[in-house]
């Protein structure tokens, strides 16, 4: 096969029409969306079980994506491959659940044993196809009939348009299935605990050095045991705390060098900032980075407000940075 030479400009524009092509494809998408997708959203809503995916090739690479996008916003889900369910997997779907069958030509025949599952059992099966009247769509008890559009190469072969629509129809009922069920950042840190959107939904609780660890003193102590605490906890300030427990103010590298001159003749009540920063153990960690930042400090006392001001624990700037918050 003869390669005909190409220009950077040739890649740009085709990469461009891809893109374009897509992009057009969606907006017919969007418009396309009727009843049908409402009734999908009530199947998988009134379902007791679990969302069971499956498709076949580049559909089933979208489908492992569906399937994991549901399962981390509150919809239970997981991916059946439908070959493997032809060799016992089908135990996996119950009654209860709901299936999510992709397939671009609806006449997959690697799809045939699960459709027919779901009919012989009651199971409802939601079919995702590009082609009316397909043997998928007519066997579903919801069609979603995706929009006749080209895919975004020129010999109209590669699975590119078609994939990137049921993508998107995907996360159109993630989301329509998530605000119903109001599913909360907080739950979704439940679920994706790991990596940056993990370390992004981090409370300052999670994060926090605890009450053994806190460099505090009461109000009235001398600057000596001041320095003492300061020295043993490492976090290069003390905390002062009054006759009831609250922070009343707190003791910094920067107040060490206001009263350099007869430091030790002091009590901490003389030399502290009154009043200080501090954060809520139920605020995200992200919001104390960014207070840390923005007032140049390196750390903040945790205080509960419905504790009465009584300091829970001592969150340092390189806490966030190791959880990875930045």
């Amino acid at each position: 096969m003869r390669i005909e030479p190409m220009t950077h400009d040739t890649f740009l524009t085709t990469g461009r029409r891809a893109i374009r092509r897509e992009a057009e494809a969606l907006t017919l998408l969007e418009n396309a969306l009727g009843e049908t997708f409402a009734q999908a959203v009530d199947l998988i809503l009134s379902a007791p079980g679990r969302v069971i995916v499956s498709g076949m090739g580049k559909s089933g690479h979208i489908g492992r994506k569906i399937a994991a996008t549901l399962a981390s916003t509150g919809t239970p889900a997981h991916f059946v491959h439908p070959a493997e369910a032809s060799h016992g997997d089908l135990g996996m779907v119950a009654k209860g659940d709901v299936t999510l069958v992709l397939s671009n030509s609806g006449e997959t025949p690697e799809l045939a044993d699960i459709i027919a599952y779901t009919r012989r059992f009651g199971i409802p099966l939601i079919g995702v196809a590009g082609r009316e009247g397909s043997t998928l769509l007519r066997e579903s008890d919801v069609a979603l009939l995706l929009p006749n559009a080209p895919e975004a190469c020129d010999t109209g072969i590669v699975p590119t348009t078609s994939t990137t629509m049921t993508l998107a129809l995907g996360d159109a009922l993630a989301i329509a299935l998530m605000e119903h069920r109001k599913f909360t950042p907080e739950l979704f840190r439940q679920f994706h605990p790991g990596g940056k959107l993990g370390a992004q939904l981090s409370k300052v609780g999670d994060l926090m050095h605890g009450a053994a660890e806190m460099p505090v003193i009461r109000t009235g102590s001398a600057m000596s045991e001041a320095l003492l605490t300061i020295s043993q906890k490492g976090f290069g300030v003390v905390g002062v705390t009054g006759i009831d427990g609250k922070l009343i103010g707190i003791v910094t590298d920067g107040d060490l060098r206001r009263h350099m001159q007869g430091l030790l003749d002091l009590t901490a009540d003389e030399v502290m900032t009154k009043s200080p920063l501090t954060i809520s153990p139920d605020a995200l960690a992200e919001e104390a980075l960014a207070l840390m930042n923005n007032s140049k400090i390196t750390c903040l006392f945790v205080v509960d407000p419905e504790n009465g001001g009584t300091p829970q624990g001592i969150l340092h700037i390189h806490d966030c940075l190791r959880a990875g918050v930045a």
